[in-house]
């Protein structure tokens, strides 16, 4: 369905086949947001986002990334955040998990 090369690493999903009447959740980066929603217009896209670079980076280091890896991805994100931004129908700031994942749920009702 999507794939994409992020920062040396290749990811991707094959293309899934759901029981009639069933959605498909994807967690997926922006290149591969970007093919799904070239395939299904119609695809709801939600861009999940750290609250802040600086807390981005206190995560990436927190779960042990090294420096230059912590780099890449900061650095990928603010590429990426305005084009994330721009595609996306619905933005989850992710700066509580309970809440971030209240937020999501009701986003996914919201389409039912």
């Amino acid at each position: 369905m999507e794939w994409t090369d992020f920062l040396g690493n290749y990811y991707g999903t094959p293309t899934p086949e759901p029981p009639p009447g069933a959605d498909v959740v994807l967690e997926i980066e922006l290149h591969g947001a970007q093919q799904v929603r070239a395939l299904h217009p119609d695809a709801v896209v939600v861009f999940v986002m750290p609250p802040s670079r600086e807390e981005q980076q206190r995560r990436l280091r927190a779960r042990g990334d090294p420096e230059d890896k912590v780099a890449m991805r900061l650095k990928k994100a603010e590429e990426e955040e305005p084009i994330g931004l721009a595609l996306a129908d619905h933005v989850i700031i992710n700066d509580e998990i309970d809440r971030a994942v209240s937020e999501m749920q009701s986003v996914i009702k919201s389409y039912q």
